[in-house]
């Protein structure tokens, strides 16, 4: 039995599109800026210039200018499979799977016929009879085909179990490759700022030395190197947390770190919620599931309700009597008769398992509404973070940084001033990312249902043949 299903979970069309027109943006930002000036700082007089090594002239300091995207390595897609692959919950949901096949075909099988021998009266020679015989018992109202219907829709359940664990796992998968992606972005991020910082610590001291600077001004500046080579040494720790993460999502663990290749949104469309949980709720594999368990419950009440109906048993017996000499065929055909079991508590029962699944129906709507409600406040406030952050906060930390190196060259301020603008600067795009990476996995959320437990334990509803034996046994 193959199930097919669509690995490509996006709901955004349009995110392919702005991504490539936010990388062309960036590569004519970075075309057109020349900083070289800005970032070779000069002494407020210019005596010590020429002595002075300048900073480099790198439009890469400038963060806010550099892409979000990385040029090679591991998608998001690749993973995706890879997951698909490995995860052990998949195999165990396909054998349930199978299962429930299994039993469908069990309990809608008809009972076997009985064949023997007979002998009677073998004591008195002469008057002996020898018959052979065939039973059979016939199942009387279509109880064989209910039996089909009931472990039907238990297959069907667990086939939108499969579906929604699918889910899950591309959700768990996606919110741990954001979550390393940004990791990876910081550290990049953070590398490119540190050389800033050591080349102001030089700065800083070759003023002092030449008497145009202060030592409060060097120990800024080595607080800020010290502080960004700490911050660089969380961000690893941070990737390679997220990265175990990640491979034990995609079942496997030991998985040597690479690179990832992906995008943070610097954008997405503003989302009507009621019309979201609307639409969720009508295609989400875990409400079609609570559906088929309805549908199964339905149709074991239906079930239930005609097992009083006897089964016939019949025999046919044909043989020789030899005292007469002559042949005997015998017919018997019998029924219990429900005076005391008239299946009243599995009628009973089966109606109780029809009211929890439609209970469970509800609860399984309302899990969804209350989890959307909360993915929708993440991507809600992240979305109008990083929209703030593009818009404003960062050209205006990017123009604060570059007034703030003007001024210096013309003696209107200190360096220390312009170590704040720096950090400033630095933390602005920090949080930038951050707020991209919430973006990004509020929108794996919605895109994945609102399903999360990649490695969660797998309940196995694909039921028993037990109605086989009800269907037989008639007591």
């Amino acid at each position: 039995m193959t199930v097919a299903f669509d690995d490509e979970l996006y709901v955004g069309a349009d995110e392919h599109k702005f991504h490539e027109e936010s990388s062309e943006r960036t590569v004519r930002e970075d075309e057109d800026a020349s900083l070289a000036d800005i970032m070779a700082l000069e002494s407020p007089d210019q005596t010590v210039a020429a002595e002075l090594q300048s900073l480099p002239a790198s439009n890469d300091y400038y963060l806010s200018e550099r892409s979000a995207a990385v040029t090679s390595g591991l998608t998001l897609e690749q993973i995706e499979s890879i997951a698909l692959a490995n995860n052990p919950t998949i195999a165990e949901l396909v054998a349930t799977t199978q299962k429930a096949a299994g039993f469908k075909t069990q309990v809608g099988l008809r009972a076997n016929p009985s064949i023997g021998y007979q002998a009677t009266q073998l004591a008195d020679q002469g008057t002996d009879q020898h018959a052979v015989f065939i039973s059979q018992t016939f199942i009387t109202a279509d109880k064989l085909a209910l039996n089909r219907s009931v472990l039907n829709e238990a297959l069907r359940a667990q086939l939108m179990q499969l579906e929604a664990q699918k889910y899950r796992i591309a959700t768990d998968i996606r919110v741990a490759f954001y979550d390393a992606l940004a990791a990876q972005l910081r550290v990049n991020l953070i590398r490119d700022f540190q050389s800033v910082a050591d080349t102001g610590v030089d700065l800083a001291e070759q003023l002092k030395e030449a008497q145009e600077g202060s030592q409060l001004e060097v120990v800024q500046a080595k607080v800020q190197q010290n502080e960004i080579r700490l911050a660089l040494r969380q961000a690893q720790v941070q990737f390679d947390a997220a990265w175990r993460e990640l491979a034990a999502l995609a079942g496997t663990p030991d998985m040597t770190p690479v690179s990832l290749q992906g995008v943070l949104p610097s954008m997405e469309a503003k989302l009507d919620w009621p019309s979201v949980a609307s639409t969720m709720i009508a295609s989400s594999p875990e409400v079609q599931a609570a559906q088929a368990r309805i549908n199964q419950a339905r149709a074991n009440i239906c079930r239930q309700e005609v097992q009083p109906i006897p089964n016939l048993d019949v025999q046919f017996a044909a043989g020789v009597d030899n005292g007469t000499d002559n042949g005997l065929i015998n017919l018997q055909i019998g029924a219990p008769i429900p005076v005391f079991n008239k299946n009243q508590g599995n009628i009973r029962a089966a109606r109780a398992e029809y009211a929890r699944a439609l209970q469970e129906l509800d609860r399984t709507e309302k899990s969804i509404k209350a989890r959307l409600a909360a993915v929708s406040r993440d991507y809600d406030s992240s979305s109008v973070a990083v929209e703030q952050y593009t818009s404003d906060i960062l050209p205006n930390a990017e123009e604060g940084l570059k007034l703030a190196e003007l001024a210096y060259k013309a003696g209107e301020t200190s360096f220390v001033q312009v170590l704040i603008a720096r950090r400033t600067y630095f933390d602005t795009n920090l949080q930038y990312i951050v707020s991209q990476q919430q973006l990004a996995q509020a929108r794996a959320r919605v895109d994945g249902f609102v399903l999360t437990g990649a490695l969660d334990a797998v309940v196995d509803n694909s039921g028993d043949d037990s109605l086989r034996g009800l269907t037989l046994s008639q007591q």
